[in-house]
């Protein structure tokens, strides 16, 4: 599946476990608050399961598939989990990512991604057209 739209981004987040998400995402905020492309990394890595519920693996590479066309490359290799030898960002994310799940903070609602969300898909759009 090829997300077209942040809607269709948003309906999906919507439908997993977003309350992860949302501590994963705004956990990368507070470490990294200008890399907008690794923060919604962590929003949506885990939309997986909710692409092919029942799949123990692959989840990762389908939510990463799913999001490339709309958020670009850098979202696409994070969420995949591709860590190169100078890249921390995916060990930044994983660390996010385990952190999030005994963190027991209010990380907003995920309406308050939703301009960060816009902002880094015509990014990508703009990339495309120079492209």
């Amino acid at each position: 599946m090829e997300l077209r739209s942040v809607e269709e981004l948003m309906d999906l987040l919507y439908a997993g476990r977003h309350q992860h998400a949302l501590r994963t995402a705004a956990l990368l905020r507070r470490r990294r608050p200008a890399d907008k492309e690794l923060q919604v990394a962590g929003l949506v890595h885990g939309i997986g399961p909710v692409l092919c519920p029942g799949e123990e693996t692959g989840g990762a590479l389908s939510a990463a598939e799913a999001v490339r066309s709309l958020l670009g490359e850098r979202v696409f290799r994070l969420v995949r989990g591709d860590a190169g030898p100078a890249d921390d960002d995916v060990l930044r994310l994983r660390q996010a990512d385990e952190e999030s799940r005994t963190a027991g903070f209010d990380a907003g609602v995920l309406e308050d991604w939703r301009t960060v969300l816009e902002l880094v898909a015509a990014r990508n759009s703009r990339l495309d057209a120079v492209d």
